[in-house]
C-alpha cells in the first residue's frame, strides 16, 4: 500500500515532521511517514473522546495492531498499518518502542498529572524519544542514543509549546513542587515555582542534544532534523519561562527557512 496517505496524516496533524521528512529521498519517506503517521493517530486517540473507556480501546487497537505485526499476520487493511507493517519488516524495528509509546499515550487520557521529574522524562522517553529511535533506524542509521537524546529535547520543547492548551483543558503535565498555581498560568502569569521547573527542564533538554556525525546517512539526518526547532525554543524558555505564553512560535518564513538552511548545509 502507497505511504502517500500517511504523508497526508502527517501534514494535517504534525507539519513539523511533515516538512522534516520531505527532506529526505523517496525511501526515507517512505519509511518516516508510516512511522509518523502512527505517531499522529495514537497521539489524537486520547482527545478524540471525553470518554476515557473509549480513549482507552482506541489505544488498545492500535497495541491489537502492532502485536498482530509482530506475531506474523496478515497486516490490517488500514491507511497507516499496512505500510507500518512494511517498514517494521524491511528495517527489522523493535516491539518494545512502539508498546512503550502506545502505554505512555494513555497518560494523555487523564487529567492527572505526572508524579515528579521521573515520570515526566520517562514518559518523554518512550513518546518523542521513543519515536525518533524508530525514525533513525528505519532509515538507515546507528547513532541510537542520539537519535534518543535529541527526541527527548524535541518532547520537552513540544510540552512547552503546548502547556497554555493543556493548563487550559485542566492537565496538569508539569510536575510543579507545591503544586500549581492554575489561576496564575491562566492569566498568563508565571509564577517562580514553574518557572524553576522549565529552566531545569529546558536545561537538561538542551544537554542531551549532540553532534551529529558527519557520515550519517542522510535520510537519517532527515530523521533528527524534525527536532530543528527545538534548540531555539529550549534556549527561549531558558532565558524567559513566560514565553510559553505565546512567545515561542516564529513566522511560517523563518519557521520553514531555519529547515531548508540545516538541509542544505546537510545539519
Amino acid at each position: 500500500m502507497s505511504w502517500q496517505p500517511c504523508a497526508e496524516i502527517v501534514e494535517r496533524a504534525d507539519p513539523d515532521r511533515f516538512l522534516s521528512a520531505m527532506t529526505a529521498s523517496e525511501a526515507g519517506r517512505a519509511a518516516l511517514f508510516p512511522l509518523y503517521a502512527f505517531n499522529a493517530e495514537v497521539a489524537k486517540a486520547p482527545w478524540v473522546t471525553s470518554e476515557p473507556g473509549l480513549a482507552e480501546i482506541r489505544l488498545q487497537w492500535w497495541r491489537d495492531a502492532i502485536g498482530e505485526i509482530y506475531a506474523g499476520a496478515e497486516p490490517r487493511r488500514h491507511e497507516v498499518v499496512t505500510p507500518l507493517a512494511e517498514v517494521i519488516g524491511a528495517r527489522n524495528l523493535p516491539r518494545f518502542a512502539f508498546d512503550a509509546l502506545i502505554d505512555a499515550r494513555a497518560f494523555d487520557i487523564y487529567e492527572a498529572g505526572h508524579v515528579g521529574t521521573a515520570a515526566l522524562d520517562a514518559y518523554l522517553a518512550a513518546t518523542s524519544a521513543g519515536l525518533m529511535e524508530l525514525a533513525m533506524r528505519s532509515t538507515g542509521g546507528d547513532a541510537v542514543d542520539l537519535a534518543r537524546g535529541t527526541g527527548w529535547a524535541q518532547g520537552a520543547a513540544g510540552l512547552m509549546r503546548a502547556l497554555p492548551v493543556l493548563w487550559s483543558s485542566g492537565r496538569d503535565p508539569l510536575p510543579v513542587p507545591g503544586g500549581l498555581d492554575r489561576q496564575a498560568v491562566l492569566a498568563g502569569k508565571m509564577p517562580d515555582a514553574v518557572a524553576k521547573v522549565l529552566r531545569d527542564l529546558a536545561g537538561r533538554a538542551l544537554d542531551r542534544i549532540a553532534p551529529v556525525p558527519r557520515d550519517l546517512p542522510e535520510d537519517a539526518k532527515a530523521a533528527l532534523r524534525a527536532a530543528w526547532q527545538a534548540p531555539r525554543i529550549l534556549r527561549t524558555v531558558q532565558r524567559d519561562p513566560s514565553a510559553i505564553f505565546g512567545r515561542l512560535d516564529v513566522s511560517e518564513f523563518r519557521r520553514r527557512g531555519g529547515l531548508l538552511v540545516r538541509t542544505l548545509r546537510g545539519r
